[in-house]
């Protein structure tokens, strides 16, 4: 990856949208080589989809809360269970896999606290190998959806 797959990158990551034109012109480069180089970078994986950023809050989920999992053990069988079971809920946004204690940090959402309380208690609760559960309220996001530092 040089310079100018630097650039293309930086600029797709500010707008996915924009036309190959347009991207060419920003990086002052012609149509083919551009549009050669975004194929080259998707196909390496250094990109890997284009999608669009929602507003939760426009969604109706006002609500977010940071989940911690603590797992009964950390046989693969059971974090695989974990997992499939954490990707098939879809208002938990992020999930990761930590070192240490806890064993997992989920971002999941909702429209209030209420709903949550619900999700809580049925899906997330009820999560394949969960020992232990801790969840604390976001108060305001700071830093969201910030480009890759290139």
């Amino acid at each position: 990856m040089d310079a100018m797959d630097r650039k293309i990158l930086a600029e797709l990551q500010r707008d996915g949208r924009m036309s190959l034109t347009d991207l060419a012109d920003r990086v002052q480069l012609s149509l083919s080589p551009c549009h050669r180089r975004v194929r080259a970078l998707e196909q390496s994986g250094a990109i890997d989809g284009y999608r669009a950023q929602v507003n939760l809050n426009a969604l109706g989920l006002t609500f977010e809360s940071l989940v911690f999992v603590t797992m009964q053990d950390a046989q693969r069988s059971t974090l695989d269970a974990f997992e499939a079971a954490v990707e098939a809920v879809p208002n938990i946004l992020q999930a990761q896999r930590l070192f240490g204690n806890p064993d997992y940090l989920l971002r999941v959402v909702a429209a209030d606290l209420p709903a949550f309380q619900r999700l809580y208690d049925e899906q997330i609760a009820a999560l394949p190998g969960v020992l232990k559960l801790s969840s604390t309220l976001v108060m305001k996001t700071v830093v969201d959806h910030r480009p890759a530092p290139l």
